[in-house]
């Protein structure tokens, strides 16, 4: 489970994140929605510890900067961060030493083939395309079996084959007990998987609410969000 509880940013006198207040149940897929400029991108700095803030953000009870916190946390951004000179493979090697996975050989080969990059496990960080290398970050995600997960804008770059199965990662992440936050501006591609939705505009929390409420009111999420977020 991953809390948020009264989370503040500000930038200068600017109010970023404003009292920010959410939680994230063991086996439920979260989605953050926002417009441009909405505080989507301070607050996902704040989980992952990037930046400094005024409230608490706890990871499965632990402080969000803890190690502990960190051990079982996994981040896939927006834009993949590889290492130049490492192969695709060294970089899971690289992620399955600093979480201490053990025999994680296996597992390797077997997110290497899901995603399609088993012929390009020997291939340098830099010789790959963005898509590739949004394969090879969300591999890195899912290798150390997080038990609080955060994608950011997740499908981007992605072809339509690697976005069905990552669709069908989510709901098993779920079914195995973890909380997942997906970030994204593209309602449609997550339409079908999501559990609860945290809509924010200028730093608030403008809405949170379920699957269970919206089908009960018989509204769309994408109702919801230009209602809440234009009026």
């Amino acid at each position: 489970m991953i809390k948020v509880d009264d989370l503040t940013k500000e930038y200068h006198k600017v109010l970023a994140v404003n009292n920010m207040s959410f939680q994230v149940e063991d086996g439920q897929i979260a989605i953050l929605l926002g417009p441009n400029g909405a505080g989507k991108s301070t607050t996902i700095k704040c989980i992952t510890g990037l930046l400094r803030y005024k409230g608490s953000i706890e990871i499965e009870g632990y402080e969000n900067k803890t190690v502990d916190a960190k051990r079982v946390f996994s981040y896939v951004p927006e834009t993949p961060s590889l290492y130049d000179m490492l192969t695709v493979y060294e970089h899971l090697e690289y992620i399955a030493s600093a979480y201490n996975v053990k025999n994680y050989e296996e597992k390797v080969d077997l997110l290497l083939k899901r995603f399609e990059l088993e012929d390009k496990k020997y291939k340098l960080g830099k010789e790959l395309s963005k898509g590739m290398q949004q394969k090879v970050s969300i591999c890195c995600g899912l290798l150390t079996n997080p038990k609080v997960i955060l994608f950011d804008e997740p499908m981007i770059g992605l072809d339509p084959k690697a976005i069905k199965e990552l669709k069908k990662v989510f709901l098993e992440l779920k079914e195995n007990g973890c909380s997942v936050i997906i970030s994204t501006h593209i309602i449609d591609s997550i339409d079908e998987i999501w559990d609860k939705a945290i809509i924010i505009n200028k730093g608030n929390i403008v809405i949170q609410t379920t699957r269970d409420e919206l089908d009960k009111k018989k509204e769309s999420l994408e109702e919801i969000f230009f209602e809440v977020t234009e009026g």
